[in-house]
């Protein structure tokens, strides 16, 4: 039920921030663009901001914002058939319950479906900040603009699950983000946020706010352990090492070596340099959770050429390492929010 009386229930906070990880996790499910599931949330905050809707048909909704998002931005190769969406997504709505929905947003929001979404206007500043500041990516050589503007764009979708984010500007949410970024990589970050923070015409003090929300809500995502496993390879003493985020578990060598306990103590030279080497794994590991996010983004930059092949774990391809080859499975992409 969708009126515009006082009476109705509407959704909750909580109940829109469910549902937006509910899309999140579809945009995985149906290999779309970041771009989509941007789009697909704002039409749902645009339309629960006209009208109240009865919690109960807000999976409804949800599922019909995606699906006209997705025709909006996708090629038409890449759009799921109406039928498979229904039936895939688990949304509990028939096709033509879709289709019904879609009409009744799209007369809500006058059809005007291309609107500026947080993730447009970080494009924007992330490419103005890397122009005027080249020296931005010089601490994080392994990473070209994009695959930096992926990992942004990851931590972006993150916070557009916030319900607490959405008092601010899809404009302000995207300074707020790279304004973090920069603060960690180069000492001259305040000047350049000003100076974009003037270019968009927006208050500095909304912007300390939304940095400071931004900053706790990135703090979980921070804290959430990858869901692939790291083995580094030594193929010296024949030893597989498994990784995990926060937890290593070493299986002794056949051949006699130096104690490879988790201590960090790097007074040893053979303990320094295999925690190195740990250190490196586990960043190839963050990079790694940001694939999906590249695929997409390096257009924007006119990389197209392929991307850095993952099975370097630590820097170094292992199938130009000598002694015997890597015994190392695959790994496998992770689903990311």
């Amino acid at each position: 039920m969708i009126t515009s009386s006082p009476h109705c229930k509407n959704v909750s906070p909580s109940q829109r921030d469910e549902v937006i990880q509910w899309l999140a996790k579809l945009k995985y499910q149906f290999n779309l663009y970041p771009e989509t599931f941007a789009l697909a949330s704002s039409l749902l905050d645009r339309f629960l901001a006209t009208v109240k809707a009865h919690p109960k048909y807000l999976s409804c909704i949800a599922i019909s914002c995606f699906f006209l998002a997705a025709k909006t931005v996708e090629e038409d190769e890449r759009i799921p058939g109406l039928k498979v969406l229904a039936r895939d997504s688990f949304c509990g709505c028939s096709s033509s319950e879709i289709l019904r929905m879609e009409r009744i947003i799209l007369d809500k929001l006058n059809w005007d479906l291309h609107t500026a979404t947080p993730l447009d206007f970080l494009h924007i500043f992330h490419a103005i900040a890397v122009s005027t500041r080249p020296q931005l990516l010089f601490s994080l050589p392994r990473l070209s603009p994009s695959q930096h503007l992926a990992v942004l764009t990851k931590q972006l979708l993150h916070c557009m699950a916030c319900n607490q984010l959405l008092q601010f500007k899809g404009s302000m949410l995207a300074l707020a983000m790279v304004s973090l970024e920069m603060e960690k990589l180069i000492p001259d970050w305040l000047p350049l946020t000003i100076e974009l923070l003037q270019k968009a015409q927006m208050e500095s003090s909304q912007l300390i706010h939304c940095r400071e929300l931004a900053a706790h809500h990135l703090s979980s995502l921070q804290s959430c352990p990858p869901l692939n496993s790291v083995y580094v390879y030594r193929p010296l003493q024949h030893t597989l090492v498994t990784c995990d985020k926060g937890v290593f578990r070493f299986q002794p060598s056949s051949v006699p070596g130096p104690d490879l306990g988790l201590s960090k103590d790097t007074s040893k030279p053979d303990a320094a340099a295999f925690y190195h080497r740990v250190s490196a794994a586990k960043r190839k590991v963050e990079e790694m959770e940001v694939e999906d996010f590249y695929d997409g983004i390096k257009r924007l930059y006119n990389e197209d050429s392929a991307p850095e092949n993952v099975g370097s774990v630590c820097g170094t391809d292992l199938s130009r390492q000598e002694g015997p080859a890597s015994p190392c499975p695959p790994l496998q992409p992770v689903s990311v929010m």
